[in-house]
């Protein structure tokens, strides 16, 4: 390779400040140290020249331009020298290597020691600190809903919709309700059917409902009614360009940033009980034994006679008798034939463990908890798969033909990199475990689902289910099908929560340009493309978020119990400590190497464990073992403990 060549690309930094570079034909990323960044951040658009090359050094190179910036806002925390007229912002992503200097007429006032939202204005001179300006103070660092807010900030959300936004809701909201009587003569009427949701008990959102009728003969029918947030949101509208700008609504431990503002989500939009409702709905008809005879999809109108929540209708389930009882137990039981289908057709029991926060009232965790996986959650999910891949069906086979092939939004699951499925079984086999693969190193769901059905209850099935997870690819939007490998779809799309995706609101609008013979043009792929794109990498931005919300409680919750001993499963091993997951948080802490002071560890890479080479001691992944929380650090979103 030529030593004047450059190369353009995306750039990574690590927290340890040190940036690597993807070149093709390399066996490992480039390094480039912090004083060759020159200016460049995480996920920065760079040029960059290779170094010569040292001997038994990685390779290493230097950044020439900053090409595009990823980002330019920051939230952090504000620090201020005694009597100084400026401060320096220490941001909360540790991946950003400078502090950001705000002089104290750019700061809106905000104090030393509160976070803030800034946005840097200038850095010319790698050297020093970058200048920039406070967008918004959020408070002081620590509180409760200063954190979130800080969390939902970082990641490009904000828990505030634009006034302009806001006024088109309201207009909209007022509007259409004027226009109902009318709108609902061309809408087919489900309002004296059968009709009901089920959704978690602090849900405010609705999207999805279900209707139920008995056709006699062991035929039924079944329909699933999703809000018509399509019918409120127009393509293009000052909604729509904030919904597509968001691509999601987030969920934190303790509130939910919504995508749309909540006169339409919460209100005009929600399938809320005893009140005429806009749906798009998919109906069908059913056998007792989970088989489609008849499809229907179109604009309905619904009035949802009782709103359950997920316990309340397990509750009926069980006890066998209380409202709806009879048409929850034969869709419960559809349901259970359609999950059997499903996993006999290919799909994967990825199914983890959950956590659950009880706050007080300043939002400090008083108790974590499992969240209980209830037949009643199986239920809706059923019939919200089955109402996807039936809209993705149809889509495909009418508009996806060759010959008139249209545009449409598909969620899609591709077969994971067998690379990574190796490194999987080799991990799973220092656990005791065997994953057997294909010929070409290919693995199927059926052993993926025995291996589970293995760990079942074992200390190591977090672990396990939780590395197999991440061995997989993502599951992504796109107009290029290539179906659904985790739940073994050939089609498979999302049709079911508008309310809070926007993919789904964007797979109304084409599916309804179908059924009302609006041509879906090829040419719209690009677009179409770019819009799915834009929305997988909000989904991943949410569930960072998420994590992040969770992160921040399980932390804050161990903070008052430190000196106490937990019970905990090694979840990961390297040359400077065990990793080791608290069983009842899931919270995960270190034991690092200096505090085993029984022994002198080594590290065993081939067999996942760290070993005394005196004691020939071994803590292994998966072991189960009993650790002493030592610290809790809040900013830094650690623990550390011991072992006991």
């Amino acid at each position: 390779m030529s030593p004047d060549k450059t190369y353009r690309g995306t750039i990574a930094v690590s927290s340890r400040k040190v940036g690597y570079f993807h070149v093709d034909g390399f066996p490992e990323d480039i390094e480039i140290p912090t004083p060759l960044l020159n200016t460049a951040l995480h996920s920065d658009q760079v040029e960059i020249a290779l170094l010569a090359e040292t001997p038994g050094i990685r390779r290493q190179g230097e950044v020439l331009k900053v090409l595009t910036r990823a980002r330019l806002r920051f939230v952090g925390t504000l620090e201020s020298a005694n009597g100084a007229d400026f401060f320096f912002m220490k941001a909360d992503d540790r991946r950003m290597y400078r502090d950001i200097f705000i002089h104290s007429s750019k700061a809106l006032g905000a104090k030393g020691g509160e976070k803030v939202l800034a946005e840097i204005i200038g850095w010319r001179d790698p050297q020093k600190s970058p200048e920039g300006k406070v967008l918004r103070v959020l408070g002081a660092k620590g509180a409760h809903n200063v954190e979130m807010e800080a969390i939902v900030l970082e990641r490009g959300f904000d828990s505030r919709f634009p006034p302009e936004a806001e006024r088109e809701a309201e207009s909209v909201a007022k509007r259409e309700k004027a226009r109902f009587p009318q709108e609902i003569k061309k809408r087919k009427d489900f309002r004296d059917t059968a009709i009901f949701t089920i959704d978690p008990a602090d849900a405010k959102d609705f999207d999805d409902a279900l209707s139920f009728r008995d056709l006699g003969s062991d035929n039924y029918e079944v329909g699933i009614h999703i809000a018509d947030v399509s019918h409120y949101v127009s393509v293009g509208s000052l909604l729509d360009r904030e919904a597509r700008k968001r691509g999601t609504s987030v969920y934190l431990v303790d509130r939910t940033i919504p995508m749309l503002p909540e006169v339409l989500s919460n209100d005009l939009c929600s399938l809320n009980p005893e009140t005429d409702r806009l749906t798009f709905s998919a109906v069908f008809v059913m056998t007792k034994d989970g088989e489609v005879r008849e499809r229907w999809f179109g604009k309905t109108v619904i009035h949802s006679k009782k709103r359950f929540t997920y316990e309340e209708a397990q509750e009926i389930l069980d006890a066998g008798r209380g409202t709806f009882f009879e048409e929850l137990n034969t869709l419960n039981a559809i349901a259970k034939i359609l999950q059997k289908k499903k996993f006999e057709n290919g799909a994967i029991d990825f199914e983890t463990e959950e956590i659950r926060f009880e706050l007080d009232d300043e939002g400090r965790p008083l108790r974590v908890y499992k969240k209980e996986r209830l037949e009643t959650h199986k239920l809706i999910e059923e019939f919200m798969l089955l109402a996807n891949r039936e809209v993705a069906t149809f889509m495909h086979l009418n508009s996806g033909r060759e010959k008139q092939r249209g545009a449409f939004v598909y969620r899609i699951h591709d077969v994971p990199d067998k690379e990574k499925i190796l490194n999987l079984q080799i991990f799973i086999k220092a656990l005791g475990y065997n994953l057997r693969l294909g010929k070409e190193g290919e693995v199927t769901a059926k052993e993926l689902n025995q291996l589970f059905k293995e760990i079942e209850g074992k200390p190591e099935e977090s672990l396990i289910k939780t590395a197999a997870i991440r061995a997989m690819a993502k599951a992504v939007y796109s107009t290029n099908n290539i179906g659904h490998f985790g739940l073994g779809f050939e089609f498979y799309t999302h049709f079911t929560s508008p309310i809070r995706r926007y993919p789904d609101l964007l797979v109304h609008r084409l599916l309804h340009r179908y059924l009302t013979k609006g041509k879906i043009e090829s040419e719209e792929f690009a677009k179409f493309e770019k819009l799915a794109a834009d929305a997988s990498e909000k989904e991943v931005a949410a569930a960072d978020a998420e994590r992040a919300s969770i992160r921040y409680k399980q932390v804050e919750f161990m903070m008052k119990r430190i000196g106490e001993t937990f019970e905990g499963t090694v979840s990961g091993v390297s040359e400077w400590g065990v990793y080791v997951e608290e069983k009842e948080t899931k919270a995960e802490g270190m034991v690092k190497v200096r505090d085993m002071t029984d022994d002198f560890y080594v590290l065993d890479e081939k067999n996942y464990c760290l070993v005394g080479q005196s004691n020939k001691k071994k803590y292994s992944l998966g072991d189960s073992v009993q650790v002493k929380l030592l610290a809790a650090d809040l900013d830094r979103k650690t623990l550390d403990f011991a072992f006991v």
